[in-house]
């Protein structure tokens, strides 16, 4: 198999693991099997971590950086609020697909595992903050932008929870047509 711990970085063992962890949690992440899926040896993993809880600290930091703050930066950078939530809201009903796995939905059966509780609350944080930035910029008094806030993403969440268990879900076009306009204040 050649030189594998220079073939596979360690942020190609990360992301395997947050594919797991979409899969299955937590408990899914396991070097075997990751190994096998990755075509390597266990060597391949010990090159870059020591044991499976950096590898799930790896996997969750990526995650966090990929879908946290720096995830939604190309949204945080556009100017026009309105145009930033019709491509927010667009860009989130169109990942969502029928069936797919979610390393979101996946953490929360790990609520208790103070990793998986750290990673979802700076995500959720992130997104809560651009949203609520975005409906101030829109014209809501404070109180009121951090309650839109939440009722978006709390409907966000519940379309990529509908979307997991009801592979007869409406198309996502539809969806995002509909989230923009009932989220757009008016």
């Amino acid at each position: 198999m050649g030189n594998e711990s220079t073939r596979l970085s360690a942020q190609d063992w990360a992301r395997a693991a947050l594919k797991a962890i979409a899969h299955g949690g937590l408990a899914a992440v396991a070097v075997e099997p990751l190994a096998r899926t990755l075509g390597v040896t266990k060597g391949s993993f010990y090159a870059h971590y020591r044991n499976r809880d950096e590898l799930i600290t790896a996997a969750l930091t990526e995650w966090v950086r990929s879908h946290g703050e720096a995830g939604l930066s190309q949204y945080a950078a556009i100017t026009d609020p309105a145009q930033r939530l019709r491509e927010l809201l667009t860009t989130v009903v169109h990942a969502v697909q029928p069936l797919a796995p979610s390393v979101h939905l996946s953490l929360l059966g790990d609520r208790n595992d103070p990793r998986a509780q750290d990673a979802v609350r700076q995500v959720n944080q992130a997104r809560l903050d651009l949203l609520t930035r975005t409906y101030r910029e829109l014209g809501l008094p404070p109180d009121r932008a951090a309650s839109r806030a939440r009722v978006a993403y709390a409907a966000i969440l519940g379309l990529l929870h509908l979307a997991q268990t009801d592979p007869a879900a409406p198309h996502s076009a539809v969806l995002a047509d509909e989230a923009t306009a009932i989220f757009l204040p008016s």
